[in-house]
């Protein structure tokens, strides 16, 4: 029987049928655990459940020597030193595709609040400032016609594309090797959905924010990292940019006073793109079954 450390409760059974086999420790605390906390818990452990909230770099390594197995609950391993596993030959694994719908569907849904203005309009209601049906107030754009720019044309990418069409948008990509100014010149909503890497971080800069027509949006459901936040509130106090939807942002959360959570067509939300009970579900149970395939020794079936 082995040791798994798992650093959140999680939803659904499938932990309950792993607890069955393996000696299965579950974190139960409201907020992450600290690294020191962290390697405290988990320096027995065979296996370890993580988050995108834990950084898994050398010195939890050091603390962890018989870990075998880390199954990192995301798309992405961004917070897991895989080179640093691989040296230690520390398998990891992550939970591809049963995300995707849930992630475009949000994605879509901050397209659409943006474009409407509805961080505005909601706010007005809450300031007591509806005093009317009003013709010349909170005047959005339709999406029908309106140029997509999907930046990281991945699975959630496409997905989004697709989503995007039906609302009568044309839709293009921006991948590696793709000149992204020239594509975001042409652009009326930037959709962000790129891994975050060495060369992705900041991507979203000044240059490129100035590349966008102006009245443009952009949307990010990837990693807040990707963009150059002192660069982005800059874009749209100028006017550059009529609005941003951010499920994701550098840090997480922002701070309470954060110029950002009081621009009127910003909406931020607290990384909520896979927060559907099918999708966090399915996510838990690829976790399981990779940890299951490490501790027996075998190649995990959604590796990192």
């Amino acid at each position: 029987m082995a040791g798994v450390f798992v650093t959140r409760r999680l939803v659904g059974d499938a932990l309950d049928a792993l607890a069955a086999e393996h000696d299965v420790d579950v974190w139960t605390g409201e907020l992450p655990p600290e690294p020191a906390e962290l390697r405290a818990r988990a320096a027995g452990a065979d296996g370890l459940l993580c988050l995108l909230t834990e950084r898994v770099d050398a010195a939890l390594l050091d603390a962890c020597p018989r870990l075998r197995v880390i199954a990192n609950y995301a798309v992405g391993t961004d917070n897991v030193d895989l080179a640093e596993c691989r040296r230690r030959g520390v398998a990891v694994g992550c939970t591809p595709d049963v995300l995707t719908d849930a992630t475009a569907d949000l994605a879509l849904a901050l397209i659409l609040a943006v474009a409407r203005r509805l961080p505005e309009a909601a706010r007005a209601v809450r300031d007591g400032e509806w005093r009317t049906w009003e013709a010349t107030r909170w005047l959005g754009a339709g999406l029908a016609g309106r140029r997509l720019l999907v930046v990281g044309p991945g699975r959630i990418g496409r997905a989004v594309a697709r989503r995007a069409e039906g609302f009568g948008m044309t839709v293009a990509f921006a991948g590696r090797g793709d000149d992204l100014v020239a594509r975001l010149r042409e652009a009326d909503v930037v959709s962000l959905h790129a891994p975050l890497t060495h060369a992705t971080r900041g991507l979203i800069d000044a240059a490129a924010l100035a590349a966008l027509p102006p009245g443009a949006l952009l949307v990010n459901t990837a990693r807040g990292a990707l963009i150059d936040q002192d660069a982005l509130l800059d874009a749209l106090r100028s006017g550059r940019l009529a609005g941003a939807g951010l499920d994701v942002t550098d840090p997480e959360p922002l701070p309470a006073g954060h110029p950002l959570l009081d621009e009127p067509n910003v909406l931020v939300l607290p990384h909520v793109g896979s927060a559907t009970h099918e999708a966090r579900e399915a996510m838990t149970r690829l976790c399981v079954e990779n940890l299951r395939a490490g501790l027996a020794g075998e190649p995990l079936p959604y590796p990192g």
